[in-house]
């Protein structure tokens, strides 16, 4: 194995990790503690749809401001059993879409949060067609305070695959709602799945081809995981072979493909994603998450290569 050419990295790491980002920013460990806000989706309640994106397990169980803070100290407190000393972190409002609620409704949960001992951070999850102008100009002003990332989720570039997970929008809605976070400076994570039906790896490889031309502040890659409950499941267990399900070995060239088309400055959130093995129906390979991380590192070094490498602004 090759010395690792890529400086902005630990250890063997060919890409720009979350972990060495957070550690590079503020000096050591940092937590991000996931919530759950208690908040809607507009492709659930019919304002662009129903049932939300086929491939989604969602639930929407009301949160108040305390029970929210009840979440975090839990959430917190699991973390620390395995990193006692840190005592930095970052609050992630992930289920469902965060910024769909009224202001004074974001305001109360938002700021409870941020006023916690020890929070050097916010992360929101969401949606680009739920920005209204208020929220994105409260957000630009969290922003100046904190450290905030909003991830937008896109999934994929391609306007039929969208239509076929029923995601409710299409990448033109995408991008005008990732324009209106940058343009008040606010750093933007995009989420990607891999594997969607009816898509080719050269597919998936030009839906990052686009993405890294925006030259977004942070990317997670996920796997499609096809979970219990979901109209996924449904369609999984009628037609299976309308299903090209990925194996190991071609999520790992895939997403090493990928890292080479990114930016070097682009942080890496995830390159794969935790599967739940009580609600997991396929791929189950995926549960074995640091089997498929340890896969990239040595393809990385196999091929000599690391984020950026055929990336081209």
């Amino acid at each position: 194995m090759t010395e690792n050419p890529f400086p902005y990295a630990l250890a063997n790491k060919r890409y720009r990790t979350w972990d060495y980002h957070l550690k590079e920013k503020f000096g050591g460990k940092v937590f991000k503690v996931s919530l759950d806000g208690g908040f809607s989706c507009p492709n659930i309640d019919g304002t662009c749809g129903r049932g939300g994106c086929t491939y989604c397990a969602y639930s929407f169980r009301r949160q108040t401001p305390e029970s929210l803070l009840t979440q975090f100290e839990q959430g917190k407190a699991m973390l620390h059993k395995k990193w006692p000393e840190a005592r930095q972190y970052i609050p992630y409002l992930q289920a469902n879409t965060n910024t769909y609620a009224p202001l004074p409704e974001l305001q109360a949960k938002y700021e409870l949060l941020l006023e916690q001992p020890g929070v050097v951070g916010f992360a929101v999850a969401t949606r680009a067609d739920a920005l209204p102008d208020e929220v994105c100009d409260y957000l630009e002003e969290i922003n100046r305070r904190t450290y905030l990332i909003v991830e937008l989720g896109l999934q994929t570039a391609f306007d039929e695959t969208a239509r076929r997970i029923n995601r409710g929008h299409d990448w033109e809605t995408f991008l005008e709602g990732y324009r209106k976070l940058t343009s008040r400076g606010i750093p933007v994570c995009i989420h990607l799945i891999n594997g969607l039906p009816g898509e080719t790896p050269e597919m998936m490889e030009e839906t990052v081809r686009r993405v890294a031309a925006l030259r977004p502040h942070c990317v997670k890659l996920h796997l499609l995981h096809i979970l219990k409950g979901t109209k996924m499941a449904e369609e999984f267990a009628a037609c299976p072979e309308d299903f090209s399900m990925m194996e190991l070995p071609d999520y790992v060239r895939t997403v090493c493909n990928q890292l080479e088309l990114l930016p070097p400055e682009t942080v890496i959130q995830r390159v794969t994603g935790d599967g739940m093995k009580d609600q997991l129906i396929a791929p189950l390979w995926s549960l074995k998450k640091f089997v498929v991380m340890n896969e990239i590192d040595k393809e990385l070094a196999r091929r000599d290569t690391w984020q950026g490498k055929r990336w081209q602004p």
